[in-house]
């Protein structure tokens, strides 16, 4: 490959990249491979065999939040992570955990606040939430630990708040597992709701 070819793949990476950031920042996107097939479709470069990882997304939506919702970014962040200190309290039988977006800063007016629950049976959860008179809609997720895929029952309730509440149910043995971030497949990160608290203290 010549070092124009090279270079001109690489400009079209990191247009995919911004564009897919600018997506998922303004119009609702939450998913990192639906985001980067828009956006090389939007470019004209569907057929690329050189698209921006998840990482490198990432990456372009903390610089597009940065420079375009510098003050209204972080205060989202901080409503949403004392939403989910609500929720984490209300689930604490559940040895409750935050991740995703609201966790590591990243997100936007479209997104979820992400809780990870543990317990033996899901059908618990559900019925937690049935006598505390609180509507959900049931769902799927899939998460990935180490090579193998894992689906579980994801709970989307529906009580107002600044976002939805989307609680993934966990067997209580899966709590020593670390699932993969679809972000470069790294250890997903995940807060207590004492180390949510510390965030929210910090300066």
């Amino acid at each position: 490959m010549s070092r124009t070819s090279a270079t001109l793949k690489n400009q079209m990476r990191s247009r995919i990249a911004h564009l897919a950031a600018r997506m998922m920042a303004e119009d609702g996107i939450q998913d990192f491979a639906l985001a980067k097939r828009k956006a090389a479709r939007q470019l004209g470069a569907e057929d690329t065999h050189n698209l921006p990882n998840n990482a490198e997304i990432e990456e372009a939506l903390r610089a597009y939040q940065s420079l375009y919702q510098g003050e209204e970014q972080p205060l989202r962040v901080q409503a949403m992570r004392l939403q989910a200190c609500e929720a984490m309290r209300l689930f604490s039988a559940f040895n409750p955990y935050l991740t995703g977006s609201v966790l590591d800063g990243t997100a936007t007016r479209h997104s979820d606040i992400n809780l990870m629950l543990f317990t033996d049976s899901d059908k618990e959860v559900e019925i937690f939430l049935l006598n505390k008179q609180i509507p959900y809609e049931r769902g799927e997720k899939r998460y990935r630990f180490a090579d193998s895929p894992h689906t579980v029952p994801v709970l989307t309730l529906q009580y107002g708040g600044e976002a939805d509440v989307d609680v993934a149910i966990f067997s209580a043995d899966d709590i020593r597992l670390i699932p993969r971030s679809p972000a470069g497949g790294r250890a997903l990160p995940r807060a207590s709701l004492a180390e949510v608290e510390n965030l929210l203290h910090a300066p």
